[in-house]
This record gives structure tokens, sequence and C-alpha cells, in this order.
């Protein structure tokens, strides 16, 4: 005989997610990511905007191939400290029925 707190249907009430964090973290995951990336290939391949897109911005001084670096790092910073944030973000309690108590079954 089931208890008479189980439910035989249970519904997922409607304050509840599939994922515990909003699409908010998965983009700067993926921002994060790519200029990860395009910093690690910028600072192990210079010369890698010069070899695949054929430009040569700098005349070949290197301080363009410098900024990318930067930029990209300061990107990748702040898109990890912003997903960081939305991970650790205080979600709100989900909404009790009116059978269910706070201390449990008395």
């Amino acid at each position: 005989m089931p208890s008479r707190h189980t439910d035989p249907n249970p519904q997922p009430s409607p304050d509840r997610r599939s994922s515990p964090v909003r699409p908010r973290f998965w983009l700067e995951t993926a921002l994060g990511g790519l200029s990860g990336l395009l910093f690690l290939l910028t600072l192990l391949w210079p010369q890698w905007m010069e070899t695949l897109l054929g430009l040569d911005p700098d005349a070949g001084s290197g301080t363009v191939e410098w900024l990318v670096v930067a930029l990209a790092a300061a990107v990748t910073a702040a898109c990890a400290l912003g997903a960081r944030f939305e991970w650790r973000r205080e979600r709100p309690a989900p909404l009790l029925r009116p059978d269910e108590r706070i201390g449990g079954p008395s």
C-alpha cells in the first residue's frame, strides 16, 4: 500500500528546471573556451594570421599578435569569472505543495 505522501504520478513542478544553470552559463563557458583556444593558438603560433588568413596588419612587428594574446586572455578570464558566478548563483528553493511539510511526515 503506497504511503499517503507519495504521488503515483509525480509531475515536475513548474519552478524546477532540468539544468541547474541558466543558458548564460553555457554561453560564457563556450565563449571562454573559444577565446582560450585563440589565446593559446596566438601564444604558441604567432604567425597564424599571416599563414591562414593572409593578413599582415602590423607589417611583421608582432604588436597585433600580442594585442590578440592580451585581449583573448582578458576575455577568457572574464568569461571564466562570469561562468563561476553563474554556477554559484543562489537559486530559489522549490515551492512546496500544500500537502508537504518542511519537517517531513509527522
